[in-house]
């Protein structure tokens, strides 16, 4: 056996939906399923929306798990003239096969993509708010591109303290922030505890969500 040198503190780490652990895992008993699952799982975690999809041959050698694993329903199959590709059956997972399925993406013309370190604003609100879909994905990716990450991370912490987990508002903080000018005096502590100017006006239709 080839002992394991560790883990290490600068690598990114996997999240794995609690239902694997709760009932998926007692229900595999197939080695090259479980393999195939794992690295499924992991390789959709490191890949940016709003399409996540393998080829098998992005399976390597945990190919021969990928047909059981499409069997249970853990993985989603779509097949056109151009191949099979294969999705998570996550929230994310079955609205892109209904995009590729009406037509809206052509996955031919798109490259097999290495895992990548996760996007922090789909963390953020996957994290605070909840599942992503690919329409909430094509706005947060413009957001990204529009604001600072430090503003990004205040205006979710914001939203979360206030308990409206809602994508709105956060835009609305930031679009603030740009349009009249952000405090950089105060810290993010106070900018938590300062809710108000968020609670009136022009964000308090977001408190009716």
């Amino acid at each position: 056996m080839n002992k394991f040198g560790g883990f290490t503190s600068s690598e990114t780490f996997t999240r794995i939906p609690d239902s694997f652990f709760r009932d998926l895992l007692n229900r595999i008993d197939d080695p090259e399923e479980l393999r195939a699952t794992l690295h499924a799982l992991w390789r959709f975690d490191h890949m940016e929306p709003p399409l996540r999809f393998l080829r098998r041959a992005d399976f390597g050698e945990f190919a021969p798990g990928v047909d059981p694993a499409v069997a249970r329903g853990t993985l989603l199959r779509f097949e056109n003239e151009s191949g099979e590709y294969f999705l998570l059956n996550s929230p994310l997972g079955r609205a892109a096969l209904e995009a590729l399925q009406s037509g809206k993406y052509d996955p031919a013309t798109m490259p097999s993509m290495p895992p990548v370190e996760r996007s922090n604003i789909f963390n953020l609100y996957e994290q605070n708010i909840g599942a992503l879909t690919p329409l909430v994905a094509d706005m947060l990716t413009e957001a990204e591109k529009e604001y600072p990450p430090d503003w990004l991370q205040e205006a979710f912490e914001i939203a979360v303290a206030r308990n409206v987990r809602n994508w709105k508002y956060v835009e609305a903080i930031l679009k603030r922030w740009k349009e009249k000018g952000r405090d950089e005096g105060k810290d993010q502590q106070d900018a938590v505890k300062d809710f108000k100017r968020y609670t009136e006006g022009e964000f308090s239709e977001f408190f009716r969500d």
